[in-house]
């Protein structure tokens, strides 16, 4: 039987919990509160004083096409993204779980990208991908013209989303070979005796099992796609060419920090919130139905 702990006076117990509750109010609720409050003003960009005008911010940016413009970047963005990332780390996890050659040398070095920092990362795929140098050069002088991210739009998509697929293998990489680990070696023994081939046992025995592990990592790369993505496309595009992979997350530095429209960024900023909360939502009340919980 489990033995919890007492504490003989209450406030003992407030006493451990005070830190954490400042932290989450430090860096939580007290920055929400303020880009809520700053949404509904608006704020002199050198200072002295605001204006209450409610929900004219809000007005405004959904009045803009470049707003809309940039929230349908952010969603292709989000949806190739994360179903890349997702799909390259499950065939990886999946070939390592099969203990072929090398695997335990694959189980290293595949979680070394989630650790590098998002701006090196675009550093050096910025290279990776450069027209002028790297292997796209090479492309390109048999191609030419073919790829060049600095003026066609849907190479400088293609860029970012491959810079952040890339990052986040190893993050799903982890998880789901972490699930292929926890299934049974004697569920997938007795399919192999049965005759099932490799794909059929993946298919019908692995894939229902790790659901649980799939929903749990959509719903995270989802989310970090919308929130992560700043240093990638800072580094490698800044939002270009025109505005082609602006999305929404830099769009809320750029019109803040460069424009110094902070009411106006404050409320791009409350919308990509309430943006990411409708998508879990959406994903726990219709995609879960399909999670199978053993």
């Amino acid at each position: 039987m489990e033995k919890r702990v007492t504490f003989s006076r209450w406030t003992i117990g407030i006493l451990f919990a005070v830190p954490q509750l400042l932290l989450i109010f430090t860096f939580f609720y007290w920055p929400a509160g303020q880009a809520v409050y700053w949404s509904l003003t608006l704020q002199q960009p050198w200072g002295g004083g605001n204006i209450w005008v409610g929900l004219d911010n809000f007005r405004s940016i959904l009045s803009n096409a470049d707003y809309w413009n940039s929230i349908s970047a952010s969603l292709i963005f989000a949806g190739i993204s994360t179903g890349l990332a997702m799909f390259i780390a499950l065939v990886l996890a999946a070939l390592t779980d099969r203990q072929l050659a090398g695997s335990r040398l694959y189980r290293v070095v595949l979680i070394w990208p989630y650790g590098i920092a998002a701006p090196a990362l675009a550093m050096a795929f910025r290279f990776i991908l450069a027209p002028e140098a790297g292997f796209m050069a090479v492309v390109n002088q048999v191609w030419p013209g073919f790829w060049d991210p600095g003026l066609d739009g849907t190479d400088a998509m293609a860029s970012i989303i491959v810079a952040f697929s890339w990052k986040y293998v190893g993050y799903n990489f982890i998880f789901f070979l972490a699930a292929f680990q926890a299934i049974p070696r004697s569920l997938i023994e007795a399919a192999a005796m049965d005759g099932s081939g490799v794909i059929r046992r993946f298919w019908d025995i692995q894939f229902p099992l790790i659901t649980p592990t799939i929903f749990f990592l959509l719903v995270i790369n989802i989310t970090e796609s919308f929130q992560d993505s700043f240093g990638i496309v800072d580094i490698m595009t800044s939002g270009g060419p025109a505005n082609a992979t602006n999305l929404m997350v830099y769009k809320i530095y750029s019109d803040g920090f460069k424009g110094l429209d902070y009411s106006g960024a404050a409320a791009q900023s409350i919308i990509l919130m309430l943006l990411i909360v409708v998508l879990t939502i959406f994903q726990f009340r219709f995609i879960e139905r399909r999670v199978h919980y053993r």
